[in-house]
């Protein structure tokens, strides 16, 4: 089975747990289009986050978030990879998690000690959206219950 978790945004990611392996990348269009394609389907299950609209947050930026949203569900119609959408609340609650990102790194990196949470080779910074996705992924393969 595979489990895959996604934390849409600018800032988001995408992760991956086959066979036990996990990956994590930060979100970008043609990572999904490849995860789905070569991952996605019969035997994938897919987690992700259910975004709403946030206070004081530009129309434009909401129309291009809701825009990148659409494409992902777009996505995972497309390539028949069944979905559910989860609450951050609902996944956050499973590992004691508050809304500080930090803190979803730090899970993060003692559940998957060998991820490096880096966007780039480059980058000092870890990134959150790749950490969140990873435990959307995390938390699919314990609610599902099949492997």
């Amino acid at each position: 089975m595979i489990y895959i978790g996604i934390d849409p945004g600018k800032s988001g990611g995408i992760a991956a747990i086959i066979d036990g392996k996990a990956m994590a990348w930060a979100y970008d269009d043609a990572v999904l289009k490849n995860v789905l394609r070569t991952s996605g389907g019969e035997g994938t299950m897919c987690f992700v986050e259910k975004v709403s609209a946030m206070p004081k947050q530009g129309v434009t930026s909401m129309f291009n978030f809701g825009k990148s949203f659409g494409y992902i569900l777009g996505m995972l119609e497309y390539t028949e990879t069944p979905y559910q959408l989860i609450p951050p609340q609902k996944w956050k609650k499973a590992y004691s998690l508050d809304g500080d990102k930090a803190h979803s790194v730090a899970v993060c990196k003692r559940l998957f000690p060998e991820i490096s949470l880096l966007r780039t080779e480059r980058c000092s910074k870890e990134h959150d959206g790749m950490a969140e996705a990873l435990l959307i992924a995390e938390y699919c393969r314990r609610i599902t219950g099949k492997g």
